[in-house]
């Protein structure tokens, strides 16, 4: 039976976060279309991974059976993280925008799975695993918007998880999503509405499309 690794990064719990929103709504969706199906939910703002250190970077370059213990110690743990990575037949993670950017949890998280020779390379552990990012943000930074610049969610999702691991990648992108608590973008809440409700459909065709294809 199919595996779902589910990653959420926000801050915010369930209810009034964005990105949690959409990824409940998707796991939902797959559980109901998968029920003998497994589901690893990692919350990364509950349970950090660790930062890399030097010990877990070069750990990654070297033989381990010239690890110092120092290098072992802190190898197991990224190998943790691969090993749960490499077990899932989907991915599902939920990326907010903080800062113009991915969470620092997230990046954390990336750190420690990104392994050349392993997740990353001509033989990536990871080719065609469907990855679904939810990349929710405040405002709007899609082509032709004046932030379109300041978008590095998704440019830098899309080069980590397409061009290194070479996953097959989809984003939904739940945006404005500030409009309801700004008064300054209270004309921009009919967009957010609209732009949370396609969010929700496309995290629930997503789900339904994935966990029927998988459980074939």
């Amino acid at each position: 039976m199919a595996t779902l690794l589910h990653i959420d990064s926000s801050v915010f719990p369930a209810g009034t976060s964005s990105s949690r929103t959409v990824t409940d709504a998707f796991r939902r969706t797959w559980e109901e279309q998968h029920p003998g199906g497994t589901v690893i939910h990692r919350d990364l703002a509950a349970h950090p991974a660790p930062h890399i250190s030097a010990a877990a970077h070069t750990a990654g370059f070297a033989d381990p059976a010239t690890h110092s213990p120092e290098q072992a110690a802190a190898f197991a743990e990224r190998v943790k993280l691969i090993e749960e990575l490499e077990s899932a037949d989907a991915v599902l993670v939920g990326a907010p925008m903080y800062n113009l950017t991915i969470p620092s949890t997230l990046k954390a998280w990336l750190d420690n799975v990104i392994l050349v020779g392993r997740t990353v390379g001509e033989n990536a552990s990871l080719k065609g695993t469907p990855v679904t990012v939810v990349a929710s943000r405040g405002g709007a930074y899609g082509p032709g918007t004046p932030r379109e610049g300041y978008e590095y969610v998704q440019n830098y999702l899309s080069a980590i998880f397409t061009d290194f691991f070479g996953a097959d990648l989809t984003f939904i992108v739940p945006e404005l999503t500030m409009a309801p608590a700004d008064p300054k973008m209270a004309d921009l809440v009919p967009l957010f509405e609209a732009s949370r409700e396609r969010a929700l459909d496309e995290a629930a065709t997503t789900a339904k499309t994935l966990a029927q294809r998988l459980a074939a």
